[in-house]
């Protein structure tokens, strides 16, 4: 078989990065007879007969909850990056309403999500619990992930290459929640999603398009632990996020 030419090499590395971005992991040949007899047909139909071109059916279920399942299944005990060897206990996957509106990400877990194996239940889980209830909603009703799903030895921020090796998991897990609007929660979370290197005042008070969803970025709830005056400027970002959604603050009891 010939080499490929350079520039088709690079086009189907591109194509298939995207598919694994989409959770496409496994591709079939198909025999070059099969190509050979499919009729040509000129215009739009030619191009969409070219391999590249050709859409690709999701395998995933159409089940969120048994989509969701199949993820968690298919990161097993991982062992894809150093983490797996620097003291983590279990894998923080994710928890919530499969088909929420909402989508919280944060950075990666601590030590109380570590051991529990479920994102955000230490103190900053019990800020954004708040937080969640101050837009008038539960816990149960929004979904919870982290850019990572392993706790970083003493809880230092990630590395890129390990922020790459377990996003594709965590975009199954947005394509499948599929939900209206996602908060990411600090800069590093928000950097991540969005490839761009910029400080929390400018990330911060506007919407992003990420992959056809809407993404809004706020301040971390363990940052809010350490600086309680931004908690003010928080609660903007998330009045943003409730007047996307169609949300009212619960009204206050009386005294």
């Amino acid at each position: 078989m010939p080499p490929l030419d350079p520039q088709l090499r690079r086009a189907i590395s591109d194509r298939v990065r995207y598919y694994n971005d989409l959770g496409i992991y496994d591709f079939y040949r198909q025999p070059v007879q099969a190509v050979a007899a499919a009729p040509e047909v000129a215009g739009e139909g030619a191009r969409a007969t070219s391999p590249l071109a050709k859409p690709v059916e999701l395998a995933a279920s159409s089940d969120p909850v048994t989509a969701l399942r199949q993820i968690r299944e298919d990161i097993g005990d991982c062992t894809r990056c150093r983490l797996h060897k620097q003291g983590r206990k279990q894998i923080v996957f994710g928890v919530g309403n499969p088909r929420a509106d909402l989508m919280f990400i944060g950075e990666a877990p601590g030590a109380d999500e570590d051991e529990r194996g479920e994102p955000f239940v230490g103190r900053a889980g019990q800020l954004l619990t708040n937080m969640i209830k101050a837009m008038g909603l539960s816990r149960e009703e929004v979904y919870i992930a982290n850019i990572i799903k392993c706790r970083p030895p003493g809880n230092r921020t990630p590395e890129r290459d390990e922020c790459e090796t377990c996003s594709p998991f965590l975009m199954r897990q947005i394509q499948t929640v599929a939900p209206r609007a996602i908060v990411a929660l600090g800069a590093v979370a928000a950097k991540t999603l969005l490839a761009i290197n910029a400080p929390m005042s400018e990330l911060r008070g506007r919407w992003y398009d990420f992959r056809g969803t809407k993404l809004a970025v706020t301040y971390h709830p363990a940052f809010l632990l350490r600086d309680p005056r931004q908690k003010k400027e928080t609660w903007k970002d998330l009045q943003m996020v409730m007047k996307e959604l169609g949300l009212e603050a619960p009204a206050k009891p009386q005294e």
